[in-house]
């Protein structure tokens, strides 16, 4: 019963550390509500379950360096409140990590809504 209640005080611990990200950067709030809308949008334009699912890992890749890069960003600010240059270089390659995936998730939600969404505008427009 032991590991049962580490794995479930571990699960507490990670959830903490993903409501932290949430209620504290404004990117990760920016993020969850892009993902509920672009999740939305494949429902409404029926796109297949292999992109639905290319989305939601792109989605989640960008969230989970939000996530990492917080946690960066945290442990940087901890060790130091000077101004250092690897402090700099640290806080920034966390930041362009998350800035990659999401440039790799424009570029993925272009090329799967893009066609759809086209005929469902000329759909409508008639």
């Amino acid at each position: 019963m032991k590991e049962w209640q580490r794995f479930v005080r571990s699960v507490g611990y990670a959830s903490a550390g993903i409501v932290h990200t949430l209620k504290t950067q404004r990117n990760m709030q920016i993020h969850v509500v892009v993902a509920i809308l672009a999740l939305f949008c494949a429902w409404w334009l029926q796109i297949s379950r292999g992109d639905v699912l290319l989305v939601f890992f792109i989605v989640t890749l960008v969230m989970v360096l939000e996530v990492v890069n917080t946690a960066i960003e945290a442990v940087v600010d901890l060790v130091t409140e000077e101004f250092h240059p690897l402090a700099k270089i640290a806080k920034d390659c966390a930041a362009g990590a998350v800035l990659i995936a999401a440039f790799s998730s424009v570029i993925i939600g272009l090329a799967v809504f893009g066609p759809p969404l086209l005929v469902k505008l000329k759909a409508i427009i008639g």
